[in-house]
């Protein structure tokens, strides 16, 4: 941590400035704004409150790494996608050819956390004399604390322990301990702040307060860090003195975890969007307000997935190509794997290699664009995109992988369009995790039933078909074993583009396996010119990552902080 920190600036308030005296322009006070006038007038706490909330989406944020005036996210340092940046300095690339070092690893995750942690310790201490009501004022409190659990839980899952700095706000000159706080300090300060939010927060924001943190929100994150503090990466890690994950491995941890997501269910405030044929897993993503989000990060109306991962022919960038990995993850619509239900004269809906693209899992029509699949076009009718070899600006090597991500577009606009966009925010936390985080825990502590339970509803508003037995495609009788694995792909489709896979891999401890296997892309090839098109399918290879275990589990905290503090520990291996 710097050993300097300085006073948050007011997000409304730019220090202008000033040339030298006697220049052309003479030093000229701005503002007479300090940090006791800013607590002083109640609108002004309210826009300090809310430039807190304007980072609480970066870790997912779809254009987090930039390069050459482009943007990608961290479903590029994976195995879900790869990207069109492909300089060595970008930070896919350098994630994904093993070149990451403490030296060049984003800061974002370090600095803007403890910067926003600072900002809720300011606002905190001047709480009791800002001139609001005491119910806002309370309502303030739960906001404020439930942010300052959410960047300490985004720097958890980076890093492992971290310093807890509590409500302290240090001074310019302040001596600041770099000591790490160990994962299960991290954990039970995060809990408990989580819980306090829940008791002073309402179970709804309406009007001008939609968007802002709920009860809801507040218990959803505790069963996110509950999940992630029972996983194998986290639950019985000896080094560093605990620092990095529990010494002792406790199976009781996946129990208290699915209790905290039982706990958000029963609220009965939150159900998963449902619409005829699936179409409401495409739906969810396009509406500010729907019945599944427990938190998102608000934005005004927009295009901006569109423009990102739209192909040429739509005119977006087509900077995201799903790997042929996350294509296979989607089973049939059947809902069982494609290597086990193969198209018979006996099975209609089974999967056809040869037309590979059809009767799939309707979450996979929603998720990613494949050679044929229908999008808007630019004369605003419905066209299919085209991504054969010599296809013309969508094909083959446009795309490298025979695809683009078509997840979250909106069906009725394109990056073009001057007369529609999408309301949809990015969505942080949905109720569709919470029951996959009840089911994941549930299996873990014994309960395999629960889990079928969840799944099931899970896959019904998915559009899999429920089959004769109303099992959705799930095999009777699974073990602890089979049944984790059938959670570990369903969150993998489920929640595909989510900022959870990268993180799902590694708190799993299964990263060392899955992320040192070469990727794959799909080259299509049309044959002839007839109609309707006839296609071959070629599997290639896109890329092998580089994956080093155990150092790749936790990113190393940047050098340059760990070089302010010999009190603060570097990860091992970093």
């Amino acid at each position: 941590m710097k050993k300097k920190i300085f006073l948050a600036a007011i997000f409304m308030v730019l220090m202008a400035a000033a040339c030298k005296k006697g220049g052309v322009l003479e030093q000229v006070k701005t503002t007479d704004l300090t940090e006791e006038s800013t607590f002083a007038d109640s609108a002004r706490t309210m826009q300090f409150l809310t430039r807190i909330y304007t980072d609480i989406g970066f870790s997912a944020d779809p254009k987090r790494f930039t390069d050459a005036g482009s943007g990608v996210g961290i479903y590029t340092l994976g195995d879900e996608v790869e990207s069109s940046l492909l300089a060595a300095s970008a930070f896919n690339i350098i994630f994904q050819t093993g070149a990451i070092s403490a030296l060049n690893v984003p800061k974002d995750a370090w600095e803007k956390t403890y910067a926003n942690i600072r900002r809720v310790n300011i606002l905190l201490s001047h709480l009791s004399t800002i001139p609001l009501s005491q119910r806002l004022k309370d309502r303030i409190a739960g906001e404020a604390r439930f942010l300052r659990a959410w960047y300490y839980f985004i720097l958890i899952k980076h890093y492992g322990g971290v310093p807890l700095v509590g409500d302290v706000v240090y001074g310019a000159t302040d001596p600041v301990s770099g000591k790490r706080a160990t994962y299960e300090e991290c954990v039970n300060y995060i809990e408990s702040e989580c819980d306090a939010a829940a008791l002073a927060l309402p179970l709804v924001q309406t009007g001008l307060d939609f968007g802002r943190i709920t009860k809801g929100a507040a218990l959803a994150l505790k069963s996110r860090l509950l999940l992630y503090a029972a996983s194998p990466l986290f639950n019985g890690r000896a080094d560093m003195d605990g620092v990095l994950g529990y010494p002792n491995a406790d199976p009781a941890r996946w129990s208290k975890a699915a209790k905290a997501a039982l706990d958000v269910i029963s609220l009965n405030q939150y159900s998963l969007y449902e619409l005829a044929g699936g179409l409401g897993f495409q739906k969810v993503f396009t509406l500010r307000k729907n019945s599944e989000y427990i938190l998102a990060a608000m934005a005004g109306n927009n295009r901006t997935l569109e423009a990102m991962w739209d192909p040429a022919t739509r005119t977006g960038s087509g900077n995201a190509m799903p790997y042929q990995e996350l294509v296979d993850a989607f089973g049939t619509i059947n809902g069982k794997p494609i290597t086990e239900d193969l198209k018979s004269p006996g099975n209609p809906t089974g999967y056809d290699p040869t037309n590979p693209y059809v009767n799939r899992d309707p979450r996979f029509n929603w998720s990613i664009l494949y050679n044929e699949a229908p999008r808007l076009n630019t004369s605003k009718t419905v066209t299919p995109v085209f991504t054969y070899a010599g296809a013309a600006q969508d094909g083959f090597n446009f795309t490298k992988t025979g695809y683009y991500l078509r997840k979250m577009l909106d069906d009725n606009t394109i990056a073009s369009s001057t007369s529609s966009a999408t309301e949809r925010c990015f969505p942080l936390i949905r109720y569709a995790e919470i029951l996959l985080n009840y089911a994941e825990a549930s299996n873990e502590a014994g309960d395999t039933q629960t889990a079928y339970t969840q799944l099931k509803a899970i896959r019904k508003r998915a559009g899999i078909l429920a089959g004769p037995e109303d099992d959705y495609g799930l095999a009777e009788g699974l073990t602890k074993e089979g049944m984790r694995t059938v959670i570990q792909n369903e969150r993998r489709v489920e929640l595909a583009i989510e900022e959870h896979r990268y993180w799902d891999v590694r708190r799993w401890k299964i990263a060392e396996n899955v992320s040192n296997k070469t990727l794959h892309g799909m080259k299509i090839t049309r044959l002839g010119t007839g109609t309707p098109a006839t296609y071959t399918y070629e599997l290639i290879n896109i890329r092998t990552p580089a994956f080093v275990a155990p150092k790749y589990y936790l990113w190393p905290i940047p050098q340059g902080e760990v070089n302010k503090s010999a009190e603060l520990m570097q990860n091992p291996g970093w």
